[in-house]
């Protein structure tokens, strides 16, 4: 006899199992049928191209969107950073883990994305849980769209305030939250990701700031898969739409475009010095290493050196978008380098997925509850330093994969 609690059991003799978890059960269900697909122990990277279990394999499931990461100008910066400063700053920057080029690369951010200041964090997901929950005081609340990242929703979770959600991009569903709960709130937040992770669409960040200025609501927008490529050399979803100085706060992550981990939020200078003195996930935690800064500081020179990159960036991305056109996949509209292929049926999802590893290409499956049921999809993104010939072979295995599989092309 056991008792069962929600995530495990207790044997008869007290000890705790988590043997009849349903993900458990799940994981040791599909690495039984050869259709586990996450883990995947890649053994070396040069970028486009990675080596799992002994074979070449074009990624196409990374996030690696300016291909920067193996830059020679962004390595050797990296490592003279390490030499100078060594491998870490073991400790909190609130402490004695702040380094003058943690400060510089603040300033330098400041005036690319063009707010008054910004603070940079040791990852995307504490940006995002430690300003929110700095933010959203008792007495406040915050609006979310229905598709953002989980970062959020557990922001939301460590806020002291309330959270209510609007549906996916909708403006009259935004709206009718906005007018039922502000009389009840001292300050009221809307917070969407600039790119919606999943599908590769933009936030509708001009209708969110029309309604913002109408009543009197700030705006949060974590440009995570933003930053660094849309707008002008990469300023993000809010220069995309000109509305950088409509933005109250925006907020991006250094494990896309830059390279390396990290994140960032900027603002007016008054709340970025509120947040540096009040976010719990920046004050107790070790700082962002050196070499992530130096790769960050990098990343910019060849982002603010180098004028054809985008244009590569976006002709890689427009071939995939019009190969997928002519194949007959849904791609949910994507207005991004990431290009989601509606599959629908779960283990289905799995099986192309395997299908395109053996083939060699490396492709990313997303299924519930990460999407609804009935939705999986193979989530696929693109880079600058993707050779042409490379995506060519994809389209060519990814037609093959259509056949086989009879993938549709719509969701209905």
């Amino acid at each position: 006899m056991t008792h069962r609690d929600f995530f495990y059991t207790y044997t008869s003799d007290g000890v705790m199992s988590f043997s009849d978890n349903k993900i458990v059960e799940k994981t040791k269900f599909l690495k039984a049928q050869n259709l586990f697909p996450f883990f995947r122990s890649i053994e070396s990277s040069e970028g486009t191209v990675v080596k799992v279990d002994g074979q070449d394999q074009i990624m196409v499931g990374s996030n690696n969107y300016l291909g920067l990461t193996h830059h020679p100008h962004v390595v050797e910066k990296t490592i003279k950073a390490v030499e100078k400063y060594g491998t870490g700053c073991t400790g909190s920057r609130f402490l004695n883990g702040n380094l003058a080029i943690h400060e510089a690369l603040e300033e330098r951010l400041a005036k690319y994305l063009g707010h008054e200041k910004t603070l940079i964090f040791s990852t995307g997901m504490q940006t995002n849980l430690g300003s929110l929950s700095a933010l959203c005081g008792p007495r406040d609340c915050m609006l979310f769209d229905s598709e953002n990242h989980a970062s959020i929703i557990d922001s939301g979770r460590l806020a002291l305030g309330t959270v209510f959600k609007y549906k996916h991009n909708d403006m009259a569903s935004l709206e009718d939250q906005i007018v039922s709960n502000k009389h009840r709130f001292n300050r009221m937040i809307i917070v969407a990701d600039g790119v919606f992770s999943m599908t590769g669409k933009l936030m509708n960040l001009p209708g969110v700031i029309e309604l913002a200025k109408k009543h009197n609501v700030l705006v949060y927008v974590d440009d995570a898969h933003g930053i660094g490529v849309m707008g002008d050399k990469g300023r993000g979803t809010m220069n995309h739409f000109g509305m950088t100085k409509d933005v109250d706060f925006n907020m991006g992550t250094f494990s896309k475009s830059f390279a390396t981990i990290g994140g960032v939020l900027s603002g007016n200078a008054e709340v970025i010095d509120y947040v540096k003195h009040s976010a719990r996930s920046f004050m107790f935690s070790a700082a962002m290493p050196p070499s992530a800064v130096a790769t960050v500081d990098g990343c910019l020179d060849v982002i603010l050196s180098d004028e054809p990159l985008h244009e590569r960036l976006w002709s890689n991305v427009k071939m995939m978008r019009e190969g997928f056109e002519t194949i007959g996949f849904y791609t949910y509209g994507s207005q991004t380098p990431i290009i989601p292929i509606f599959i629908g049926d779960e283990i289905k999802s799995l099986q192309v997925t395997q299908f395109l590893k053996e083939k060699g290409i490396f492709a990313t499956p997303v299924l519930p509850p990460a999407v609804p049921q009935g939705e999986a999809l193979i989530r696929t993104s693109y880079m600058a330093s993707h050779k042409k010939e490379e995506l060519a072979k994809v389209l060519e295995v990814l037609a093959e994969a259509k056949k086989k599989f009879e993938i549709p092309g719509s969701r209905h």
